[in-house]
This record gives structure tokens, C-alpha cells and sequence, in this order.
């Protein structure tokens, strides 16, 4: 069976398609269009007129390339921007008269726990107390794990898109600022970074976004041409690219090979995000991992199948 899964992001409109059989999978396809939900109109909690063009259009777009593969299945998720959005009801009935799907709109804890089932699917298990992160434009969402068990989750309205249309932000960021980002997430994430030190965690599971810049960065290699079950970042390497990132214009980061043009923005409060997640707890050990919110709802589909086969 061939499945599609679209993530519909604050910052971007992400699809994935796969083919499952006898409880495996292959990705066949990925792609991502920016939608930018998360406009200038996030602060009243709006969705734009524009913005909604946009996410029609790339609707559009992936369902084309749904078609050519000869999908069987269409699941299509919401997140952070469309949960907080006053305009949602109407936003939603638009989406599915034009594209014919019916849009899931998913809580802050069902997003942690796809993206905690995701993040299995690449590791199978994790051996020692791991926090994962997934850094996203409307939210941020945490999951403290061991094996295979959710220890603890949450999911905040702090994403980077949030983040830069609250905040100044100079071109290159002071360290005024900095310290102000520092602040704001250890206040708005005390819990999680309460949790992870009780629990002695010292490493950090990083999902797509930002660590997928951050590992195509080291790597030197384009966005989208380096595909990653897991790989490790050095503490050495990312420090070397946060100090890197911080110290930049928009307009140099716009050069260097691995920058996301998608990401161009938002990179800089990521880094200080994650910057202030390594010191505070003191994690010795970053694994990049490209598996998260699609992931782990191509995980229950296969769950269901098998359910669905095993005998009574």
C-alpha cells in the first residue's frame, strides 16, 4: 500500500510519501513548500489571506505529485499556526472544498507523541534518558524518553515564527537580544529543563527542522541532498555553528552551503534554543535525526495494518 502524509507546519507544508508491506516501509518521495502560516498575522492569531493562498496552492501542488505516484491513502495533519488561529473553522472548510481531503487538526500532546513515535521508527530504542526536540515555526515540542517508554512531553506555543515576529531581532542579532532569547525559553521550558536534569539526561534527540540545517551545514551539502536515519553532531562541530550563525547577517547566511532559504529566518533563535538546552542540562551527546512528525504517523498506519493482520 502507498500512503501520503502531509504535515501542515506553521513555517511549511512537508509531504512524504511511502510504501509499507508486511510491516516495513520505503520513502518513496519528500518534498515541502513554504506556506508561512506564521506571517505577520500570528500575532493576532490570524491566518492571512495570502497565507492561506499559499497553503492551497501547495496543496494543490503535492497532490499532483500524489496522484503520480498512485497513492492509496491521503493523511493530512495541522499543527501549531491552525490550533492557535481564531480563523481555523473557516481556514479548514476552504482547504478541504479546494483539495478534497479532510484536515486533521492535531493537540500539542498528540504532535509530541507522533513525533516521540517517529523518532522510534529511526532508533528502535534509546538505550539512556534522552530529551528529543523538535523545533517547529508555531511550537516547540519536548519528550523525555528511555527505551521505548514516554517518560514526559510537552508542547509550547514557541516556535520560531512566533519567536521573530515577538521579538527584535537585529541583522547580525546582539548579545542583548541573545541573553533575552535565553531568558524567555528557559522561562517558558523550566519544566522540561527541570525534568531532563532530575532525570540526568545528557542526550539530545534533534528532529528535522533546525538540526537537519545544522547537520547539512557541517556537512557542507544541499538542503534535502543528504537523507539521515540518525547521525551524530559533535558538541566541538555545533558549537562551531552556533558562534557561526549568531555572529552572521542574513545575507551571509544566505551563502553558506547547507542554509536552507526556508530557514534563513528562523536559525538564529533555533540555535539559541538548542544552545540553552545543552548548558542548562549539560547533554554531551547531539544525534540528528531526519524521522519526526510523519514518521510517526507512518509508524501508527503500520501499527493499524499489522493490528489489522494478526489473528484473533
Amino acid at each position: 500500500m502507498r500512503i501520503a502524509i502531509i504535515d501542515l507546519g506553521t513555517n511549511t507544508c512537508n509531504l512524504l510519501i511511502a510504501e509499507l508491506s508486511a510491516g516495513d516501509f520505503q520513502i518513496l518521495h519528500q518534498s515541502k513548500h513554504l506556506v508561512k502560516l506564521g506571517d505577520d498575522k500570528i500575532k493576532q492569531n490570524e491566518i492571512s489571506p495570502e497565507a492561506t493562498q499559499r497553503t492551497i496552492d501547495s496543496f494543490l501542488a503535492h497532490k499532483e505529485i500524489i496522484e503520480e505516484y498512485c497513492t492509496e491513502k491521503v493523511r493530512v495533519i495541522a499543527t501549531s499556526a491552525v490550533r492557535t488561529a481564531e480563523n481555523k473553522v473557516p481556514f479548514l472548510e476552504r482547504l478541504g472544498n479546494e483539495s478534497g481531503w479532510l484536515v486533521k487538526l492535531v493537540s500539542g500532546e498528540r504532535e509530541a507523541e507522533l513525533i516521540f513515535k517517529g523518532v522510534l521508527l529511526a532508533f528502535e530504542e534509546l538505550l539512556n534518558p534522552s530529551v528529543i526536540l523538535d523545533i517547529g515555526g508555531g511550537s516547540n515540542e519536548l519528550i523525555l524518553a528511555k527505551n521505548k517508554e514516554e517518560l514526559w512531553k510537552e508542547s509550547q506555543p514557541t516556535g520560531m515564527a512566533r519567536i521573530i515576529n515577538s521579538f527584535q531581532i537585529s541583522d547580525p542579532i546582539q548579545t542583548d537580544e541573545i541573553s533575552q532569547l535565553q531568558n524567555y525559553f528557559s522561562e517558558k521550558h523550566a519544566a522540561a529543563f527541570s525534568n531532563c536534569k532530575e532525570q540526568n539526561v545528557q542526550t539530545l534527540v534533534g528532529c528535522s527542522g533546525a538540526f537537519d540545517t545544522i547537520a547539512d551545514l557541517i556537512d557542507e551539502v544541499l538542503p534535502g541532498e543528504k537523507q539521515r536515519t540518525t547521525q551524530e553532531i559533535a558538541l566541538a562541530d555545533f558549537y562551531k555553528v552556533f558562534e557561526m550563525l549568531v555572529k552572521s547577517t542574513r545575507e551571509e547566511r544566505l551563502q553558506m552551503i547547507g542554509m536552507d532559504n526556508v530557514r534563513v529566518d528562523l536559525i538564529v533563535p533555533a540555535m539559541i534554543l538548542i544552545e540553552s538546552l545543552v548548558t542548562q542540562i549539560g547533554i554531551q551527546k547531539i544525534v540528528q535525526t531526519d524521522f519526526a512528525l510523519r514518521e510517526g504517523v507512518l509508524s501508527e498506519i503500520m501499527e493499524n495494518q499489522l493490528r489489522e493482520l494478526s489473528p484473533k
